[in-house]
């Protein structure tokens, strides 16, 4: 039975997708309300709220059957729900069937006699470095150094002539991974061919934990690189705490903490066989990093530097802006990789977004390079019961 479906804004923007699939093919009649146009117009400039906005109305122009309905003319006329009804009234569409998401809209149209039903495929609208996980489809466009499911076995697609099958399990600085997300993560950062990595996810998925062991197994076993430098953005969650003392490294251990006692926890799997990872006065409760394996290094001190033959691992890339992580990865010389870790849901800089972030905009500018690879951690395993139950429950 054919169905006259009358969008709303909400709808629009939890899935731009919407228009194709409540017109299933051309069974269904697709109507626009003309104060849905100006709602988007009011939204357009909003920072947060822009790139959804733009892609809405792609995929408003690319649907000739859209039939916009309202306005009859008026230059000025009233927004909000009510107008939305008078618009569907005056359009004398039969039996219209309101999909919106707002359930207070929802009430007002059972009031009016007027059926409404919400989104059921609504989905929260992803960035780049969500929608792409470094998985693809056999019949897809072709992405270098992508992930195919052939047989239920994963596949890297390194050119389009040549294909590799991942049907081994790394095992890294004695770190084996917890499902196969990791391993195609760890098969990205090991691959000689492939300079820039990507990884997002959610927290604890050991994002951090393989990379450190990735760049220790290639620079302090194998000795592929010379040196390991770290990189985080020096962002405070909740109220600032105000100036530091000390000097550079003291000012920035507060932020790096966590680092150390990652490679604190890898040094103790390899025991004495790595004891230049920290100073001889390092003591567990006050490491100090060997300054010829490891340095930290701050965002403000990175122009001029030339940085080669290393591994730099970028920590919560997503709080880079775009010019930092271009000023960052422009440092980066001959022999060196870098490991840019990050989850655009964990965005802790005011003037960011999930869409304008530095994490995001590498994947969006660099995906398609045949040096780059990029995935996104899944699975069950996460940093602990606290953090799965925050996590599942979308706190």
């Amino acid at each position: 039975m054919r169905k006259n479906y009358v969008i709303d804004t909400s709808v629009l923007l939890d899935n731009p997708s919407c228009i194709q699939i409540l017109r299933n093919g051309a069974e269904n009649e697709i109507f626009l309300p003309h104060t849905v146009i100006h709602e988007l117009d009011g939204l357009k400039n909003d920072k947060r709220l822009a790139p959804i906005v733009s892609r809405v109305v792609d995929e408003i122009e690319s649907h000739d059957y859209v039939k916009l309905i309202g306005a009859n003319g008026k230059k000025n006329p009233s927004h909000g729900d009510q107008e939305i009804l008078n618009e569907v009234r005056d359009a004398g569409i039969q039996e219209p069937i309101i999909v919106t998401n707002d359930k207070l809209f929802r009430v007002l149209c059972r009031y009016h006699n007027i059926k409404s039903e919400p989104f059921e495929q609504s989905i929260p609208y992803q960035s780049e470095s969500q929608i792409y996980t470094g998985f693809t489809q056999e019949d897809d466009a072709f992405i270098p150094n992508s992930f195919t499911w052939i047989e239920g076995k994963p596949v890297m697609n390194i050119t389009p002539h040549e294909k590799r099958l991942i049907d081994y399990e790394h095992k890294v600085w004695n770190v084996k991974p917890l499902n196969v997300y990791q391993n195609l993560a760890f098969e990205l950062m090991l691959a000689e061919h492939i300079n820039l990595v990507t990884i997002q996810s959610k927290a604890g998925f050991g994002k951090t934990y393989l990379a450190l062991a990735t760049a220790m197994q290639q620079v302090i076993q194998e000795k592929k690189f010379q040196k390991i430098f770290l990189v985080k953005p020096t962002i405070e969650v909740g109220d600032s705490l105000g100036f530091l003392p000390g000097d550079v490294d003291d000012k920035v251990e507060p932020y790096v903490r966590y680092l150390r006692g990652l490679i604190y926890k890898l040094h103790m799997l390899r025991g004495s066989k790595c004891s230049r990872i920290f100073t001889e006065d390092s003591t567990p409760q006050k490491l100090k990093l060997n300054a010829d394996l490891f340095e930290i290094l701050p965002i403000a001190y990175i122009r001029g530097m030339n940085i080669e033959n290393a591994i730099i691992i970028i920590d919560e890339t997503q709080n880079l802006s775009r010019v930092e992580a271009r000023s960052l990865l422009t440092r980066m010389s001959h022999g060196t990789k870098c490991i840019c870790l990050g989850d655009v849901e964990q965005i802790d800089n005011r003037y960011l977004s999930k869409f304008n972030n530095g994490l995001n905009w590498i994947v969006k500018t660099c995906l398609g390079e045949p040096g780059y690879g990029h995935i996104v951690l899944k699975g069950d395993r996460s940093r602990g019961p606290i953090c799965d139950m925050v996590l599942r429950n979308n706190l």
